[in-house]
């Protein structure tokens, strides 16, 4: 198959472009599209984080018994996406949320990848997956790519702060390895570019990622312990894979992207500061693509929870770091 058509297409090109070899975490991030960083963040700093998710879950004056899997229901949990992320309630600025984001050893990785710590943070979601739900059944693979086929070369790096231990058995990141590398290349020569979106989003249909296997590309679930900080380039087809029935592990991650602040328009700025001061989520990315997300957590008729939120249980303290991060003041 071959399309003729890209020449009609206006390519946004990053300038920034890794070019090691670095000698650490940055090569395989180059080389493989993702990377485990090592205790980013303390094994008892980790726990107090995941504690505090867990906590949050079971506010919600419910019947939910963490140690009762007959209560691991629908009705007994907060309303989440059908991949297992929370972005409402204002859960994305509760105080453990900013207090993870802010952890010195995370700051310092995409500070030491973008070679600047002027950057900003999304307003990403919080994950908790309770494993093998009996009301809920298994996802699918959904394998996609987080960067728009119009963008061309590393604008998006995803991270994952992971509060618990990520095995075989458990639901951790799945990624197709080395696919950053030749997603531009299945773009043009795979697809018709006059169907491509600036939507920084693209499905990679189950035929389609046939196309990679057959140049050896196979997936595999990252694992991890707590306290280390799983890191992806946007153009690495990945998805996020579910426990099997041998695992009791309940998955808890905090979703973080960051990227230097001057690469964010007044536009973007201003949507960042409205998402910031309504307690709103946004998208992965941190300095483009802001996307902000629905006001109140509804049912699939549309109706409004009444359990919604418009304010954190906890607010964060307001610090000059705080706010630089959030794009609500400048450098």
């Amino acid at each position: 198959m071959s399309f003729t058509t890209i020449s009609a297409v206006t390519l946004k090109k990053s300038t920034f472009k890794l070019s090691g070899p670095y000698g650490d975490w940055r090569d395989d991030l180059q080389s493989q599209g993702y990377a485990v960083v090592k205790n980013a963040i303390d094994t008892e700093k980790a726990r107090y984080y995941q504690q505090k998710a867990l906590d949050w879950l079971q506010s919600f004056d419910t019947p939910l018994d963490l140690q009762d899997r007959s209560t691991w229901t629908s009705e007994n949990l907060p309303i989440q996406s059908n991949v297992n992320t929370f972005k409402h309630y204002s859960v994305v600025h509760e105080k453990f949320m900013w207090e993870a984001r802010m952890e010195p050893r995370i700051l310092d990785v995409f500070a030491k990848l973008w070679g600047t710590d002027e950057l900003l943070v999304s307003f990403d979601a919080l994950n908790v997956t309770l494993p093998n739900r009996e009301d809920k059944s298994a996802l699918k693979p959904w394998p996609h790519v987080d960067q728009s086929p119009m963008r061309r070369g590393m604008h998006c790096v995803q991270g994952i702060i992971n509060l618990s231990h990520a095995g075989p058995e458990d639901g951790s990141l799945i990624v197709l390895p080395k696919s950053n590398t030749a997603i531009e290349g299945f773009f043009d020569a795979e697809t018709d570019s006059t169907t491509w979106e600036k939507k920084d989003f693209r499905f990679i249909s189950e035929d389609e990622m046939e196309w990679f296997g057959s140049r050896g590309m196979k997936p595999i679930k990252v694992l991890a312990e707590p306290g280390d900080l799983i890191v992806w380039d946007s153009r690495t087809v990945h998805w996020g894979g579910e426990p099997t029935p041998e695992s009791n592990t309940i998955r808890t991650v905090i979703y973080a992207s960051y990227s230097p602040a001057n690469l964010a328009t007044t536009e973007t700025l201003e949507r960042k500061r409205e998402a910031f001061d309504s307690f709103l989520a946004t998208t992965h990315w941190a300095h483009d693509n802001v996307v902000i997300r629905e006001r109140e957590a509804c049912f699939s008729d549309g109706s409004v929870d009444p359990r919604n939120r418009p304010l954190p249980l906890e607010k964060p303290e307001y610090s000059e770091r705080l706010l630089q991060l959030a794009g609500v003041k400048g450098y």
